[in-house]
């Protein structure tokens, strides 16, 4: 938890987290552990809508490792096994190296390319079942698969940042650096270096933060960009300017101030919740432009999260006041008796009605960011 001072003589708050931990606890996890966890394959399903899971056509390797995350921060050594053993065995690609995308509903490969977002939660997932657990397998994929996005990823030769997508084999660069990638990276180099006490994990972060800070930067509001700021397309999404900023104030590391990333994020915060949170509801909204104004207003759960452990790290103690009142209404707008509400349109109106494997993930790390 984090030791700012916070607004602890507010039992509303305290209510509320209690609430939010106990939902998570006696109905999202159990969901899960039970029916969300397909028993054939050893892998969660993609989604579950209301106690039943949705049938799909996919199950991806990102899926698998931030569920493997949850049960590792859980303590569930039994499940989490289970999914690391199914992440090997379903996704990991022995004769080219890496993880493939996605297989199918019989557990053959469906998309077999390599895409970092893929890896960086590879790396993220396995570090914390390293930690949780000693299993030496895991430092294996963390370290091999750190190897593997310096040497095998290529570069974009216009930043030198590592491509986002390529095919199986490496060759072929089908999507070039994009933001959200590498900010999950940034996560996961920074819990291998907690759990590894290995420099050359530092060397990586720098290297991910010195091209953020060069290349994704908006200069006239701080906020780090989806796409390479020269671009002309490039937009803002309030829930990732929210989430480089946990990044970098929730803990210590010194690259986030050497890059100046530190500094721009402060004004990033600012910029998302003047111009992407809704002052009446709370609600995040989905994409801005650089100027601010709203390009898409539905409300994803996952930036809320975000809003909230942002506002919980915060350095100024009159955003940190602002947190019982956002929790109250997160709870309020998004958290139900048999789960959450995934997507909100701006006037409360359901947009996605199922529950994907991918956003307990946000939830707990939102729940232990609160104090």
């Amino acid at each position: 938890m984090s030791n700012l001072a916070h607004p602890h003589h507010d039992p509303a708050l305290a209510d509320t987290i209690g609430r939010l931990r106990r939902h998570y606890a006696e109905v999202v996890v159990p969901m899960w552990r039970g029916p969300g966890f397909d028993q054939t394959l050893g892998l969660p399903h993609e989604a579950m809508l209301g106690v039943a899971p949705v049938a799909a056509s996919r199950h991806r390797a990102m899926a698998c490792a931030r569920q493997l995350y949850i049960f590792s921060r859980l303590g569930d050594q039994r499940h989490a096994d289970a999914l690391f053993a199914s992440l090997q065995r379903h996704f990991h690609d022995a004769e080219h190296g890496g993880y493939v995308y996605s297989i199918d509903g019989t557990g053959h490969v469906l998309d077999a390319n390599k895409d970092l977002y893929t890896h960086a939660f590879v790396i993220f997932a396995c570090a914390a079942y390293l930690g949780a657990f000693g299993a030496q397998d895991a430092r294996q994929a963390v370290s091999d698969t750190a190897r593997l996005i310096t040497e095998r990823f290529p570069t974009d030769p216009a930043n030198g940042l590592p491509a986002s997508l390529v095919s199986r084999d490496f060759k072929t660069t089908h999507s070039t650096a994009q933001q959200n990638p590498l900010m999950h990276l940034t996560e996961a180099y920074l819990l291998a270096r907690q759990v590894e006490s290995d420099a050359r994990f530092d060397a990586a972060l720098d290297a991910v933060l010195t091209g953020i800070q060069r290349v994704f930067i908006d200069t006239s509001s701080g906020c780090v960009m989806e796409l390479p700021e020269c671009l002309d397309a490039a937009w803002i999404e309030p829930g990732h300017q929210f989430e480089w900023f946990y990044l970098a104030y929730h803990g210590s590391y010194p690259g986030f101030a050497r890059t100046g990333l530190d500094r721009h994020l402060l004004r990033a915060f600012d910029f998302a919740q003047t111009h992407g949170v809704d002052p009446l509801t709370g609600g995040v909204a989905a994409v801005l432009d650089r100027h601010g104004r709203v390009c898409e207003a539905q409300q994803r759960i996952w930036a809320q999260t975000e809003y909230l452990r942002a506002l919980a790290c915060h350095p100024a103690a009159l955003q940190r006041e602002k947190l019982p009142a956002q929790a109250a209404l997160f709870e309020t707008r998004f958290v139900h008796a048999q789960g959450w509400h995934e997507i909100l349109a701006a006037d409360g109106a359901i947009r996605r009605a199922d529950m994907p494997s991918t956003t307990p993930y946000h939830l707990l790390g939102s729940y232990e960011a609160l104090p």
